[in-house]
């Protein structure tokens, strides 16, 4: 039918050329705006294997990376020494004169003679309490022999002993018809992602 309209405005007088004008602007087919298709290449299958690989091995990498990182834990900025003070170390270091033979061995005698005199304290310590641990269970042995009532009310826990108190919940209601200031705070703390 379309090619019939064509042909007859061929045929037809000048006047009626304005119809065939008219006909240019129907399209049967969508506009194709686009480069015919290319060829698609054959690739070695060796090639495509050894991309592959190396697609996994970097993956394998990053994966590896990620672990030995998560280990890490994150920094304390308060621990951390800055580094103005770290390039300052050497100006810092006090130079003290060499000790002398004779002070280093007195100082090497007075912290033997230290070690010895608590290794004693702690000895004599460790003793007194095995003397009182045992002195303690005896009497209880003996108390038990005579009433059994007085051992129980002997072994029973003294809330005396230790002084400390607790008094009802730390947290209170909240207050009706409470106001919080107005204002801005800025968190200036750092965000970590793991």
């Amino acid at each position: 039918m379309f090619r019939s309209l064509i042909n007859a405005a061929k045929v037809a007088r000048p006047e009626s050329l304005s119809l065939v004008g008219a006909f240019r602007a129907l399209h049967v087919s969508p506009v194709v705006m686009a480069e015919p298709m290319k060829k698609k290449k054959r690739l070695d299958p060796a090639i495509v294997r050894a991309r592959e690989e190396r697609k996994k091995k970097k993956l394998e990498k990053a994966i590896r990376k990620l672990e030995k990182h998560a280990k890490q834990l994150k920094p304390i900025e308060e621990m951390e020494v800055p580094y103005r003070l770290r390039t300052e170390i050497p100006m810092r270091t006090r130079k003290l004169p060499p000790m002398t033979a004779e002070e280093l061995e007195n100082r090497i005698e007075t912290l033997k003679e230290w070690a010895r005199h608590r290794g004693k304290v702690a000895i004599a310590e460790a003793s007194w309490i095995e003397k009182m641990v045992q002195a303690q269970d005896k009497a209880l042995q003996e108390l038990r022999k005579e009433s059994e009532e007085l051992y129980q009310a002997a072994i029973q826990i003294d809330p005396e002993l230790l002084p400390y108190r607790t008094k009802g919940c730390v947290e209170s209601a909240p207050i009706s018809n409470y106001e919080p200031a107005d204002g801005y705070i800025h968190d200036v703390s750092r965000k970590w992602t793991s």
